[in-house]
Order: structure tokens, then C-alpha cells, then sequence
């Protein structure tokens, strides 16, 4: 069966099961649901511990198979752990992994964990992990977009006994952390264990959180085109100049945007050419609360707008490896400010 992260606690409560497979791309998340799972495993008595991590094709995935179905040598119980950083076990893996998950299900002495990072919508779909939904817990960690983040640091204050001022300001001081810890879960967290060992127990004032909370922020180049989408210009500006400052070189940046904006133009291109807009999205691999987004502006969007965007980044383009554009800022910087919030607008519109 599958479950959501915030679902696994009352799970494991009820019963410890012989597999479990986590995949997601929040870090914090992923790691805290694989703690969990770990804590429960020595509390039941599983005390060995024994680590593969998927390097490749040179993967030895019979030592993985063999490994779940053997009898341990230094403890009653074991937990047998399987990393799987790219999500893609290849076709060995696929059936080694399908053989993993049967063995596990009728083991009385193991506990197997399989860590996936956000999967594809065509491994969704795979045997391998049918397999593991089958014989064990499948764990989703989904991303915290940047609407939920205030709900998110809310909920984690609560559980240390903490909260902000009602109605106002107490969501003023939300935001300000989500501001100041910008797409960084990690960060956030430990910015609210801070917060736990300054202050005690009780209300926490805006005052306090703003001396508290450093500007932890760190920029993601390819979270960029989300504020686009989603029309922030605000969040658009404090974004670049946070790339910038960091050191971020501009290419990435350019990149990140004008792939979404081609993404787009395509989209709208075989919206115009008749093909329903769910099939549009899962051609062109659009999922998630990406999805979400173009759900909300592709309709509404028309092909010579989007057209129009795609060689305003042609322009920028050339601006970032060095070109004088007649018109546009000689600053790359300035012209990624350009696009972008012109985008941003654009998309801010449609709402």
C-alpha cells in the first residue's frame, strides 16, 4: 500500500512492516520518515544494520537479494537498507528489486528499506515498484511548495510547544520566515530549533522571530520559473538578487527560465493542435504541483504570447554569453530581470 509521509507515524504505531520503500526530493522529509522507520526497527529488536547504495551498472544486486533472504549472523533481526539515488534501478534492479520485495514480505528476521528520491510518472507505473506497494508500505514524501510553507513552520512550532500571535501578525511572522528561508526545508528547521532553545514554550512575538532568524536563504536556480508561474513578482525580484549575491552565475539561471518558457510555448502549440490538455501534460512531463501551475495559465495563455516569451529568451540568451542587444540591458543580470518579470506579469494576469 501507499501512504503519505505525514500518515507514516500512525503506521508505524499500529504495526512494523517487513518492507518499506520512501521516495521524494525534500531531504528533510525523506530523512525524517527513514529515521522513523529506523526507530522503529531497533525498538522492535532489528539492532544489524547493513547499507547498499545503486552506484551504476556495475551494481552487485545479487549480494542485495541474497542479503535480504539470509539469515543474520550477528543479531536475531536486521534491517537491510537500499539506496537508490538516481530512482532508476535499471532492468536488473527492476527484477532484482520485484525479488527484494516478495522475499521480505514472508521474512521473519528482516526489515527492508528501499530510499528513492521523486519518481517519474513511468516508474509509478513499473513492476518494481507495484512490488513494493504490494508486498510492503510505500512511503510519499511530497514537496512543501511555497504557499504551505507558512502552514508547514506553523505545525513544527506546535510541536515544540511554540506558536505565533493570532490572526495578522502572527501570519506576518510566518512569512517572514518563509521568506528568510527561501525553498530550504533543512534551513527552516533548524531555524525553528532555535527558536525552541532561545525561547521557552508559548507564543512567540514577531520581534523575537526576526532577532532570532538569520537570512538562511539559499536560492534555487530551478525554483525560479515556479515563482514565474505562479505571477509572484516580489518573490521573482528577492529571488535573482539572492542568486546573484550568492554567486550564482547567470547561465543556469537563464536556463531554468527559458527551458519553462519552452516547455510552455510547446504545451500551448499541441493545445491549438487539438490534443486534450492531459495528455499535453503527460507528454511533455509535466507533473506534480508543476502541473498544478500550467493547469491554472496554459489555457488562458495564447500561442503568440508564448511565442513572444520564447525570443525574449532567444534575446537574453545572447545577452548572457556576451552580446550587445539594441533595447535590452547590457547587464545579464538586468536582462534575466527583464524576462522574468515580464513572464511573471503576464502569468499574474491570468489569475
Amino acid at each position: 500500500m501507499q501512504i503519505g509521509a505525514h500518515q507514516l507515524p500512525v503506521q508505524l504505531q499500529r504495526a512494523l512492516a517487513p518492507l518499506y520503500g520512501v521516495y521524494g526530493d525534500e531531504t528533510l522529509l525523506v530523512q525524517e520518515a527513514a529515521d522513523a522507520i529506523r526507530a522503529a526497527a531497533r525498538a522492535a529488536g532489528y539492532t544489524e544494520r547493513t547499507v547498499f547504495t545503486v552506484t551504476g551498472a556495475h551494481t552487485d544486486w545479487s549480494a542485495m537479494v541474497a542479503a535480504g533472504g539470509a539469515m543474520s549472523l550477528f543479531a536475531d533481526k536486521r534491517l537491510i537498507e537500499v539506496r537508490i539515488p538516481s530512482g532508476k534501478p535499471g532492468q536488473d534492479g527492476a527484477q532484482a528489486l520485484q525479488r527484494l520485495a516478495q522475499a521480505a514480505a514472508t521474512s521473519t528476521d528482516t526489515v527492508t528499506l528501499v530510499l528513492l528520491p521523486r519518481l517519474d510518472s513511468a516508474a509509478l507505473k513499473s513492476a518494481w515498484f507495484e512490488a513494493l506497494q504490494t508486498h510492503g508500505v510505500v512511503v510519499r514524501v511530497d514537496d512543501v511548495e511555497r504557499a504551505q510553507l507558512p502552514g508547514w513552520i506553523a505545525q513544527r512550532l506546535r510541536q515544540q510547544g511554540q506558536h505565533v500571535a493570532a490572526g495578522e501578525e502572527g501570519q506576518r511572522t510566518l512569512v517572514f520566515m518563509a521568506d528568510q528561508v527561501e525553498g530550504n526545508l533543512l534551513a527552516a528547521h533548524q531555524e525553528i530549533v532555535k527558536l525552541g532553545l532561545l525561547y521557552p514554550a508559548g507564543e512567540l512575538t514577531f520581534e523575537q522571530v526576526r532577532t532570532a532568524v538569520l537570512d538562511v536563504a539559499r536560492y534555487d536556480p530551478f525554483r525560479l520559473p515556479e515563482a514565474v508561474l505562479d505571477g509572484a513578482m516580489a518573490r521573482v525580484q528577492r529571488m535573482l538578487e539572492g542568486l546573484q549575491a550568492e554567486g550564482v552565475a547567470p547561465v543556469p539561471v537563464h536556463w531554468a527560465l527559458a527551458e519553462e518558457l519552452r516547455t510552455l510555448h510547446r504545451c500551448r502549440q499541441r493545445l491549438d493542435a487539438g490534443q486534450p490538455l492531459p495528455l499535453v501534460l503527460r507528454e511533455q512531463r509535466v507533473w506534480g504541483a508543476r502541473e498544478k501551475r500550467y493547469e491554472r495559465v496554459l489555457p488562458r495563455l495564447r500561442r503568440t504570447l508564448t511565442a513572444r516569451w520564447l525570443t525574449q529568451a532567444q534575446t537574453v540568451d545572447g545577452i548572457v554569453k556576451g552580446l550587445i542587444v539594441p533595447g535590452w540591458p547590457a547587464d545579464p543580470w538586468a536582462a534575466l530581470q527583464r524576462l522574468a518579470l515580464t513572464v511573471a506579469a503576464g502569468c499574474g494576469a491570468l489569475r
